[in-house]
């Protein structure tokens, strides 16, 4: 046995190093993807929100009072999580006021689907998805209205995919009301306490080269048909092949259209990149998602901070983390099916794919470089 206390000294100090040594990496490569931490504060501002929200809409004394099937905590989770992560302004009252706008627009996407779902229910299976593709197209067409716009469009989507993924129907409209009053309120308290420290985001203007005929059109119009144009496709083969995720196509094809189709070709290929990482990753954890859903969901809440750090700047681990969060919360909230889950990521790739068509081939937009972050 070795007594020497210098000896003893430098083992505990290199053992000290070894434990250290990959909480090291892991901070450099935070400082690296996020220098400055404004992004990292924006990411826990958003895990906080969703967690306000479905614990508000839990609540006894409030979910009682609203007739409704679908759980108020989910659809309230879900507005202040993507409000929170549309939202990009400095101060606090300009970041409180876009908060609670886009709260209710995504109330105003699920109120769009229940008022027009029983209509398109004769349309078949692939009837209601047909209101996704009016999403679609505003997820592309209201970015030029700057940084707001494009939060609208996104929520008015999201809301009515939310609403489509639940079978909201017209007795939820109290429900929808109330959640968005809940997301209004729990992504504000956040944001108000996180402070001055965030930087605002920013969508560089389009420098779209088009045809002479349709110079009058903004690129954000052409964007926007684009994106409307593949989600009809799934839709329509969705009714002839029977998708089983077809919304998650939907999505992928909304959200990979950029400003042009070299942008949009890059997206697609670092959505593509990060599916293939984050998806195996989440499957992973089935194990031990039916034995400790706690740590489920708070690797999906670390996984969604390195989302909102990742996203301006580098797509392909935004969406490693989003594929990856996606699959564990599904297996936390007790699906566990593999064919399901596997569904839901190659049905994501095959909307890419007909987001790159349709980039390619409708009105095809030729722009500089900077439009890949739009």
């Amino acid at each position: 046995m070795n007594d020497d206390p210098q000896s003893s000294r430098d083992y505990g100090a290199n053992y000290c190093r070894g434990i250290l040594r990959p909480v090291t990496a892991v901070s450099r490569w935070l400082d690296h993807v996020d220098p400055g931490t404004h992004r990292r504060i924006k990411g826990l501002r958003l895990v906080t929100a969703y967690g306000i929200a479905a614990a508000l809409g839990t609540l006894q004394d409030i979910a009682h009072s609203v007739p409704s099937s679908v759980s108020l905590g989910y659809l309230a989770g879900n507005f202040a999580l993507w409000a929170s992560v549309s939202e990009g302004k400095t101060t606090r009252a300009e970041s409180s006021r876009d908060l609670a706008l886009l709260s209710f627009a995504a109330a105003l996407g699920a109120i769009l689907f229940v008022m027009s779902v029983q209509p398109l229910q004769t349309a078949g299976r692939a009837g209601p998805e047909l209101i996704l593709v009016s999403g679609a197209f505003l997820v592309g067409y209201l970015k030029r209205f700057g940084v707001l716009g494009a939060g609208i469009g996104s929520q008015i989507y999201i809301g009515e995919l939310l609403a489509y993924g639940v079978r909201l129907t017209i007795t939820d409209l109290w429900a929808i009301v109330i959640a968005a009053l809940i997301a209004a309120l729990a992504s504000i308290v956040p944001r108000v306490l996180s402070g001055p420290a965030e930087r605002p985001v920013s969508i560089p203007a389009l420098a779209a080269g088009m045809a002479p005929g349709f110079r009058r059109y903004s690129p954000e119009f052409f964007m926007g048909l684009q994106a409307a144009t593949g989600a009809l496709i799934i839709v329509i083969l969705n009714g002839l092949f029977s998708l089983e995720e077809s919304a998650w196509a939907i999505t992928a094809c909304t959200y990979v259209v950029a400003g042009s189709a070299t942008g949009t070709k890059q997206r697609v290929h670092r959505r593509i990149l990060g599916t293939l990482i984050g998806v195996p990753l989440g499957l992973a954890c089935l194990p031990v998602a039916e034995h400790a859903p706690l740590l489920i969901w708070v690797a999906a809440a670390a996984a969604m901070i390195v989302y909102a750090m990742a996203l301006p700047e580098r797509y392909d681990i935004a969406c490693a983390a989003f594929a990856f969060t996606l699959i564990v919360t599904l297996a936390a909230s007790g699906v566990h099916s593999i064919p399901l889950l596997a569904a839901r990521a190659w049905e994501t790739l095959l909307g890419g794919a007909i987001g790159l068509v349709a980039a390619m081939f409708v009105f095809p937009l030729r722009s500089s470089e900077s439009s890949l972050k739009n």
